[in-house]
Order: structure tokens, then C-alpha cells, then sequence
């Protein structure tokens, strides 16, 4: 975990803006493990933080982040050298990890949480979660294209055939696909197969949590009930 300042933890909490967070620590209304902050203070997450006597943060609730990973950005904690990571887009006061990758030339959707339970739960591949994608490919898409991609194809390098999925033509060289299992380059692999190359892909959906409004390198914290549901659809419990 890294520390950050006060002011930004609790605008990261949902408490107040940066600027109500500075008044308040000049009001005296701010403690970290009972001592009064200053402006500057940095935190962890994991202290008792309080605003007006009223604790802030749980250390060990559950957080899930929906995060837009931008092209370039590699799903690893080393990358090699000149390599931007997911740890320099984003900063958050306490330490998540993705859930499934996204390669570097691709972009979209990445939940981003602290529960390895969680995690474990949506790329268990036997619970058949959804993931949705926009695809553009180099060549325009036809009936058969799109009937050999729904069907399943055998992916001779990986030794296994894909599961049955949607794939609908969105237009001349785009089309929207739904798969139910994360093999490695998955869709990449499979348009190759069918003699396409993809120019670009990005994830717009995992379950039921859209990539929404957000840009690239922006995130939103999850509201409860989009994680209840998370846990529900993965049999777990909070």
C-alpha cells in the first residue's frame, strides 16, 4: 500500500471534495488513531480515521472498483522497463488487483478489488460470467464469419474448443461478442482461426457491471448493491 493525503483518502471515501476535506482538518475535526491532523498528513487506510467522531473507512470491508484500462497499460505488478501499469494509472488507498486481464493493445473494462475470494469467484471459468466486447477486425465481417464465431472453433495452440457465444455485426468491421470463458487472447485467437486479424477490442461489460460514462484511466467505486450482487452471482458471502 502507498500512502496518500489525508485530504485525498477521504474524498476517495465518498466523505467530502478535497477542498470541504482541507476545512475540515483546519476545523480540528479530522483524527488519525486519536491525534488531530494537520494538512499534509499522509495515510495508509488502515488507521482509525475519524471526521467529526465518526469513523471513516472499514480496512477490511470489501472494495470493488470498475476501472477503464487504456491501450498501453499492461495487467502486471513488474512490467518491464518503460512499461506503464495498472499501478501508475491508478491510485487508491487500499491495495486491489484486477480480476482477468486485458492485454496491452486492449482497452475497457477491469474490476479492480481487495477480496481474493472475489476475484477467484469471477474467473472461476466453470461459473460461466459474462463478458462482453467491441471488436474491430482488418477485413469486412460476413454471415459466415460471425456463424463460425458464435459456433465454437477450435483453437489448435491451446488445444480446446471454445464454448458457444453471441456475436452480433455492429458494423462493416465491428461486432459485439459475449463469451462465457477467458481462454488467453481469446477472441484474438478465434479471429484468426477465421482468417481476420483484429485492429482493436474493448471490454464494455463483465456480469452485470457496465464500463458506463468512465474514460480511460478513470475508475468509479462500486455502489453496495452492484457488490452484493457480485458476491451473490459468484456463491459467495461478504
Amino acid at each position: 500500500m502507498e500512502q496518500i493525503r489525508i485530504n485525498k483518502y477521504l474524498a476517495h471515501c465518498g466523505v467530502c471534495s478535497r477542498r470541504e476535506a482541507d476545512r475540515l482538518i483546519r476545523q480540528g475535526a479530522v483524527t488519525v488513531d486519536g491525534e488531530t491532523v494537520s494538512a499534509g498528513r499522509t495515510v495508509f487506510g488502515t488507521e482509525e480515521i475519524l471526521v467529526s467522531g465518526k469513523r471513516v473507512g472499514n480496512p477490511d470491508a470489501a472494495v470493488v472498483l470498475a476501472f477503464y484500462k487504456p491501450v498501453g497499460v499492461v495487467c502486471t505488478e513488474r512490467g518491464f522497463h518503460g512499461e506503464k501499469k495498472i499501478t501508475d494509472v491508478i491510485s487508491y488507498p487500499v491495495r486491489v488487483t484486477y480480476a482477468g486481464r486485458l492485454d496491452k493493445d486492449s482497452e475497457g473494462l477491469l474490476l479492480l478489488t481487495n477480496d481474493g475470494d472475489l476475484i477467484q469467484g469471477m474467473m472461476r471459468g466453470a461459473n460461466r460470467h459474462e463478458k462482453e466486447y467491441v471488436v474491430r477486425v482488418d477485413r469486412e465481417i460476413t454471415e459466415e464469419f460471425l456463424k463460425k464465431m458464435s459456433g465454437g472453433i477450435y483453437l489448435e495452440e491451446l488445444d480446446q474448443r471454445t464454448r458457444e457465444c453471441a456475436a452480433e455485426q455492429t458494423g462493416k468491421y465491428t461486432f459485439r461478442i459475449i463469451l462465457t470463458q477467458g481462454l488467453n487472447r481469446q477472441i484474438k485467437r478465434m479471429c484468426a482461426a477465421c482468417g481476420y486479424r483484429v485492429r482493436s477490442l474493448k471490454r464494455i461489460r463483465v456480469m452485470h457491471i457496465t464500463l458506463g460514462d468512465l474514460k480511460p484511466g478513470e475508475y468509479r467505486k462500486l455502489e453496495d448493491k452492484d457488490v452484493e450482487c457480485l458476491y451473490r452471482d459468484c456463491g459467495l458471502t461478504r
